[in-house]
């Protein structure tokens, strides 16, 4: 199923690029299939569900230190999540439990940080911040994996 996510704007990376005002990007499965204004992507997916979020989608983030503490790997990786990244650190990643808790929610993880951005037939890694820079949604690999209600 085809999903399109809306927002008041979308960015293509965190720095140096121009926002797309009232932009969307286009998830087919795992990839993103567009990105443009929200009338430009409906007329390419008119069956498309959309879902709409205020503030600003872009790339979803690594995260870069530890991870927090929680009571269990799952929850220590959904904290991650929460946070609007879906790529973590090698060296955070320290016990074979985290290690299957990051593979099983899809959670990139890297020998070093490198910059990330909204590529069209790239991975659906996405998240969405309010104005105050709180993550309210967070897509990875195409699905879901964090609302703010």
């Amino acid at each position: 199923m085809e999903t399109i996510h809306a927002a008041d704007e979308v960015r293509w990376t965190w720095h140096g690029t121009e926002p797309v005002k009232d932009g969307a990007v286009a998830v087919e499965g795992i990839r993103v299939a567009a990105v443009g204004t929200l009338a430009e992507v409906r007329a390419l997916f008119p069956g498309a569900r959309v879902r709409r979020w205020p503030g600003v989608l872009g790339p979803a983030r690594v995260h870069e230190g530890p991870l927090p503490e929680a009571p269990s790997p799952r929850e220590r990786v959904h904290a991650v999540l929460k946070a609007g990244a879906v790529t973590v650190l090698e060296e955070y990643v320290d016990s074979p439990e985290l290690r299957v808790a990051a593979d099983r929610n899809d959670v990139v993880v890297l020998p070093r940080t490198q910059p990330t951005a909204i590529r069209e037939s790239g991975r659906a890694d996405l998240a969405v911040f309010d104005e105050t820079g709180v993550c309210i949604a967070t897509v990875c690999a195409g699905r879901l994996v964090h609302r703010r209600r």
